[in-house]
C-alpha cells in the first residue's frame, strides 16, 4: 500500500485502474487515498479518529468474486507490525466493470473460496439484527439461495457464463449495502478469520468455510431463530416435527455438509495452519456488538482450537 503510494506520487498518477479480486481492489482504494494525505492512514483513521477526503479517481475491473470490494470505500488492510487486518476507509470506485467473462481464467478452486465468501458474507449480515423476519432479510435469503445454486452449477459446468454472471451479481449484492438496509450485522466469523489472516497466510474464504459451522454451534442457541429460519428459507429444510432448536441444528448440519461438498478444506490443518498462536488470534479479534451472541475471547480461542 505505501509503495503503491510512493509510486503514484512520484509519477503524478492521476487515475488508478484496479484489475482483480476483493485484495486489489481494496488496496488500490487506500492507495487512492493514502496519496494525497501527508501521514500515515492507519495513524490518520485509527490514533486520530480522521476519514479522507481526498482522492485519486478511480475504476475496478472485477476478475474474482471479491464480494462487492468494489461497491463500497471500506478496505480490509493487514498491518504487519500490528499484527492486524482491519477495515480501512479509502475512495469510492467511479465505476466498475462486472463481466463474468474475465473470471473465466481464475483456478476453480479460488472461484468457489470467493463465492463462499459471498455466502458468508450474506449470513453476517442476516445474522444481525433486528432478528425478526423483514424485507431487506427476504432479499437475503434469495441471494443466499442464488449463491448456493450457482456454486453448484460452476462445480458441474465451469464454463457456465450464466452461472458465473449470477454469482458475480450476487457478489457484488452482499456488499453493496442493499442487505444491510435496516440492519446492524454481525461479522463475528469475519472479524475471528480476518485475525487468523494477519497471523497467518490464511485464504480468505476458505477460513471462513473453516470456521463458520464451528461459531455457528457455538452461537446455539442465543441464534437459534435465525438459523430455524435459514433452515426452512435457505436451505429448504422440511419443518414439519421439528422444534426451532432442532432446525436450527439442521440449518448448521446442512452448511456443513454443504461445505464438504464443494471441497474447501474443513479444518487449520487441511490449509497448512498447525502452528498459529491462536490465543494471540482471539485475544485481538474485534467483539462485534451485532452478533446474537456476545462471545468472550476464551470462547473464541475454543473455537480456533476446534478447528484444528
Amino acid at each position: 500500500m505505501q509503495e503503491g503510494s510512493r509510486i503514484a506520487k512520484e509519477n503524478i498518477v492521476d487515475f488508478i485502474l484496479a484489475v482483480g479480486g476483493g485484495s486489489v481492489i481494496d488496496c488500490c482504494k487506500v492507495v487512492s487515498a493514502q496519496t494525497k494525505l501527508d501521514e500515515d492512514i492507519w495513524k490518520f483513521e485509527y490514533v486520530k479518529g480522521g476519514k479522507p477526503s481526498e482522492f485519486i479517481p478511480m475504476g475496478a475491473v472485477v476478475t474474482a468474486f471479491g464480494t462487492g470490494a468494489e461497491m463500497n470505500n471500506g478496505a480490509v488492510i493487514t498491518n504487519t507490525e500490528k499484527m492486524m487486518k482491519s477495515p480501512v476507509w479509502g475512495a469510492f470506485y467511479d465505476f466498475a466493470i462486472l463481466d463474468p467473462a474475465y473470471t473465466m481464467s481464475m483456478p476453480l478452486r479460488q472461484v468457489i473460496s470467493g463465492a463462499f465468501d459471498s455466502l458468508s458474507h450474506s449470513m453476517e449480515t442476516y445474522m444481525g439484527y433486528p432478528r425478526d423476519i423483514n424485507l431487506t432479510d427476504e432479499i437475503n435469503e434469495a441471494t443466499q439461495r442464488n449463491i448456493i445454486r450457482n456454486i453448484r452449477a460452476t462445480l458441474k459446468d465451469p464454463d457456465n457464463i450464466q452461472a458465473r454472471s449470477e454469482l458475480v451479481w450476487a457478489a457484488a449484492m452482499a456488499e453493496n449495502g442493499i442487505l444491510k438496509i435496516g440492519k446492524v450485522t454481525d461479522f463475528q466469523c469475519h472479524m475471528l478469520e480476518h485475525q487468523l489472516g494477519a497471523y497467518t497466510d490464511c485464504n480468505h474464504g476458505q477460513g471462513l468455510a473453516v470456521l463458520h459451522p464451528v461459531l455457528y454451534r457455538h452461537m446455539m442457541p442465543e441464534a437459534n431463530k435465525q438459523f430455524a429460519r435459514m433452515a426452512t428459507e435457505v436451505w429448504c429444510i422440511d419443518p414439519a416435527g421439528k422444534s426451532e432448536e432442532e432446525l436450527a441444528a439442521a440449518f448448521v448440519d446442512a452448511l456443513e455438509a454443504f461445505i464438504r461438498e464443494i471441497g474447501p478444506p474443513s479444518s487449520f490443518a487441511e490449509m497448512g495452519i498447525t502452528d498459529a498462536d491462536f490465543k494471540a488470534i482471539a485475544d485481538t479479534t474485534e467483539l462485534t456488538g451485532g452478533c446474537a451472541k456476545k462471545f468472550s475471547r476464551e470462547e473464541l480461542l475454543e473455537v480456533l482450537e476446534e478447528c484444528k
